[in-house]
């Protein structure tokens, strides 16, 4: 083969090289332009969503700044306790509580007129006659016997405990407003799709959420997992605060109950004791009536029978005395014998007036008796009355008292509260607001370095590419200077062989 033939055979080969290369060179470029509008279209969309996000983070920003200058607790924010009122029942009154007097009827009284006697008159002039002697017809004096009417026979008053002295333990069951779970069901309950979240789960989702952009894994399946179990963990410590809230209040009212029974129990026991007593003194009281009107009874029965016989004898006496002065002085006249009986007679009248006199002022002085046992027994029961309202009235004003500070208490501890939880929401917006700052700053940096990071690739790339070329044209031109040496020196011999 000559030389002219090897030399267009390498040019056909160079040729071929070259039209490889070019179509290389063409892929590459190709494959770059591709690279470059896959960069922009990425590129682009990446400024779309850091655009929408700017839109969304001057919207958080927004927020956060009402948060940090806010002066006052928003309606939803503020914690109002629920004062206790006393109700109607809860109230001591006097029924049934009070006692009325008992008196004593008018004491019977004893009529005078039944033991008036009536002077003798003379029954004409004096006869002579036997004097006759009364000793045998004036028999022996009879004693009054009596008899304990039923009414003086005390029993003992016998007292039986009432149910309402009875205390009951108060019970209660948990409200289920006093339990994590049902608090946190509540606040779980109030976060809707496509609305903000409540205020205390937003400071821990943004924490949550700048920490995982911050690590590239802002969109990622472990991000909503975070931000789920931040959320969860935010809604327990509220939750569990509440819960809280609504144990010491359900255990204040089965305190506050408690004692409200005990009370009870002890004002109707107190009232048991009292009101048997009142029957026991009443017993007491009224035996010892019954047994002074027997005891007086029985003295009158005596009386009257002592007068009685004191009758009898005197007019006994009399009879004789008359028959014996008649015998004695049957010579004197009709005057001495009318004058002896006329003062017979003055002085059976006077007697006869002792005796009334004396009855009348008996039944006067058992009315005396009466009525002082009626007006003590008025005194006693006013006393009582009047020591029962006392105790009512000073049960109902410590109860009301009681209220009154527990609900000064809730007021107190929801001012406290509500200024916690401002002062908290102003605290974490500032947190929120500089934590935003600084992460816009940092990503401000690393947008800045990754543009620089990749221009510099880009250009090093380039230069890498042009290196390449101009090195594989040096080889390509190294090449072809060897191989036209090559045949020109072994006459194309290599070719032939190969």
């Amino acid at each position: 083969m000559g030389l002219k033939e090897t030399l267009e055979k390498i040019s056909d080969k160079a040729e071929k090289a070259a039209e490889k290369a070019k179509k290389a060179l063409a892929e590459a470029a190709e494959k770059k332009a591709a690279e470059e509008e896959a960069a922009a279209e990425a590129k682009k969309a990446e400024q779309t969503k850091k655009a929408a996000k700017m839109a969304s983070e001057e919207e958080i920003k927004d927020k956060m700044i009402d948060q940090a200058t806010q002066t006052e607790l928003e309606t939803q924010q503020t914690y109002t306790p629920e004062d206790q009122k006393v109700q109607t029942n809860e109230l001591l009154d006097t029924s049934g509580k009070t006692i009325s007097a008992q008196t004593t009827g008018a004491a019977g009284e004893i009529k005078a007129e039944d033991f008036a006697q009536k002077a003798p008159k003379a029954k004409g002039p004096a006869k002579g006659y036997q004097a006759e002697e009364t000793a045998p017809k004036v028999g022996d004096a009879e004693a009054a016997e009596g008899s304990l009417s039923q009414g003086s026979i005390m029993q003992a008053a016998q007292g039986t405990v009432s149910p309402a002295s009875l205390a009951k333990a108060a019970t209660a069951t948990m409200d289920p407003r006093a339990t994590t779970q049902f608090q946190l069901e509540q606040l779980l309950s109030g976060i809707e799709d496509g609305k903000p979240l409540p205020s205390w789960a937003s400071p821990a989702v943004r924490s949550v959420a700048g920490v995982m952009a911050s690590r590239g894994l802002g969109a990622s399946s472990m991000a909503a997992a975070a931000m789920t179990q931040a959320v969860m963990e935010s809604g327990i410590k509220v939750a569990s605060e509440d819960a809280s809230r609504y144990q010491t209040l359900q255990l204040a009212n089965l305190s506050n109950e408690q004692q409200a029974t005990l009370q009870n129990a002890a004002t109707y026991a107190a009232m048991d004791t009292a009101n048997l007593n009142n029957r026991q003194m009443a017993a007491v009281n009224n035996a010892k009536a019954f047994l002074a009107i027997d005891l007086q009874n029985l003295t009158n029965e005596q009386q009257s029978k002592t007068i009685t016989y004191q009758s009898k004898v005197s007019a006994l006496l009399s009879d004789a005395a008359a028959a014996n002065a008649a015998k004695q002085f049957n010579a004197r006249s009709q005057n001495e014998v009318d004058l002896f009986f006329a003062e017979l007679g003055a002085n059976i009248e006077s007697a006869s007036l002792n005796r009334v006199a004396g009855l009348k002022q008996f039944n006067i002085n058992n009315k005396i008796a009466v009525d002082q046992f009626n007006a003590q027994m008025k005194t006693t029961k006013d006393q009582f009355n009047a020591n029962m309202r006392l105790q009512i009235d000073q049960s109902n004003a410590v109860w009301r008292r009681n209220v009154n500070t527990a609900n000064t208490a809730a007021q107190n501890e929801a001012n406290r509260l509500n200024v916690m939880n401002l002062l908290g929401i102003q605290q974490n917006a500032m947190n929120n607001i500089w934590q935003a700052y600084r992460d816009q700053a940092s990503w401000n940096m690393k947008i800045s370095e990754n543009a620089k990071d990749r221009a510099h690739n880009a250009a090093m790339q380039s230069a890498q590419i042009a290196g390449d070329k101009d090195l594989y044209d040096d080889q390509y031109d190294d090449w072809l200077t060897i191989e036209m040496i090559d045949n020109f020196f072994t006459g194309g011999s290599s070719n032939q062989t190969a």
